[in-house]
């Protein structure tokens, strides 16, 4: 088991302060923007706090990202139960959300006067692409295994082109791509041959390179 499972486990059998969990979603909601919250989460509860391993982050991604409201609220809520059942949950909704309730109702009171500005636009720019960037970069964390697994990757790729070039609506993705998965996934499927076979195609192909190299 790794360390950071191993942590996790700890976290969840130590009961965390209510406070703690409120100031850690409170600090992740002030400092981040738009999309990016979902770095800052992955950052401060498990990178920090070590209260999640990044297999269970994903599980809270993964069901948040299919239920309706915002994903970083929704994955509030499963974290927070998960830490402290319901009070957990309510501290972590509140800690996030309060910033941005604070910082939106003192720019909508601004808004008006300022939107014309020639500083607005490029402001929003930059702060839509650190988020691009947060988001990317938490990708990667989290996805680096399921972009060595052939199967996990062909899905991955399908989803891209459903939605990205082909504009198939969100739901339908979901419908046809999500159910699709969950059936290839489903308890004895036999998807581990094609796993072993590319994982022996890779190595065929790394050494095959190497050999070449040599000569």
């Amino acid at each position: 088991m790794s360390d950071a499972s191993v942590a996790a486990e700890a976290g969840a059998e130590t009961q965390v302060a209510l406070p703690t969990i409120f100031w850690t979603f409170l600090t992740a909601g002030a400092i981040s923007f738009g999309g990016g919250v979902v770095a800052y989460l992955r950052e401060y509860t498990v990178s920090e706090t070590r209260w999640l391993d990044d297999d269970a982050f994903l599980d809270a991604l993964e069901i948040s990202q299919t239920l309706p409201g915002l994903n970083a609220v929704n994955m509030s809520v499963i974290i927070g139960d998960n830490l402290r059942g319901i009070p957990g949950a309510i501290a972590a909704v509140v800690g996030l959300v309060l910033p941005g309730v604070i910082v939106i109702m003192g720019l909508g009171a601004v808004w008006q006067a300022a939107s014309n500005s020639p500083l607005v636009k490029p402001f929003l720019i930059g702060v839509a692409a650190a988020a691009v960037g947060l988001l990317s970069t938490v990708t990667l964390q989290l996805g680096h295994k399921q972009f060595a697994r052939p199967l996990d990757l062909a899905i991955i790729v399908a989803t891209f082109l459903a939605t990205s070039i082909l504009r198939v609506p969100l739901c339908f993705v979901l419908l046809v791509i999500g159910s699709a998965a969950i059936l290839l996934y489903r308890p004895g499927a036999k998807h581990e041959n094609l796993e072993e076979r590319a994982r022996h195609l890779r190595e065929r192909l790394l050494h095959r390179h190497f050999t070449h190299l040599r000569h």
